[in-house]
């Protein structure tokens, strides 16, 4: 299996659902900001309104930190306005639901079932110059925790602002990073 990590995300056009409106959304739109693309199975479900509403809680503070949230299944626009209209857990997204009816971003970044037609729950962190920087599937049964991908978002965005740095486990905003060198090696 071969890694997506500082590899450039796919070319896309797709329509999206957003503020009560449908708008199309390209690569280009990315270009110069951090993105967090939330691949889920299907509108209607179980675990996937948890999900996005968990997003849907942290959207103001992604914001903050100059982070687009994307959530992503291959449902179509239609679907995705006809259950923000239906689920009040739904309703509380501000942020864009990006329809991939064909499959070509989840096939793009790697989480398309074939069989099935949806997509694994794929969550991927891209940087302004449009670089995967956190690539992360889970099965379709194991949700997802929007306060751990912010942690990782800051970690990425710390890292890269400080390239001769690391951030070590359970890192924080305002934690102490390390420099890698010979000086550290086995003294950790």
């Amino acid at each position: 299996m071969q890694t997506q990590i500082n590899t450039e995300i796919p070319d896309f056009k797709v329509q999206a659902y957003v503020g009560g409106d449908f708008k199309t959304v390209s690569k280009a739109d990315l270009k110069g900001k951090w993105s967090i693309f939330f691949f889920y199975p299907a509108d209607f479900t179980f675990v996937c309104p948890t999900e996005l509403g968990d997003m849907a809680d942290k959207y103001a503070e992604f914001q903050k930190m100059g982070v687009e949230v994307y959530s992503v299944s291959t449902d179509t626009h239609f679907t995705h306005k006809a259950w923000w209209d239906t689920s009040d857990t739904i309703k509380k997204i501000k942020y864009p639901m990006l329809a991939d009816p064909t499959g070509v971003l989840a096939r793009g970044f790697g989480v398309y079932i074939e069989e099935e037609g949806l997509a694994y729950r794929g969550t991927f962190v891209v940087s302004p110059e449009l670089k995967i920087k956190v690539a992360e599937v889970h099965d379709n049964g194991i949700g997802r925790d929007a306060s751990e991908l912010m942690r990782k978002v800051q970690a990425a965005q710390h890292i890269a602002k400080n390239p001769n740095e690391v951030c070590p486990a359970k890192w924080t905003p305002g934690a102490k990073t390390l420099k890698p060198s010979l000086d550290l090696v086995g003294k950790i």
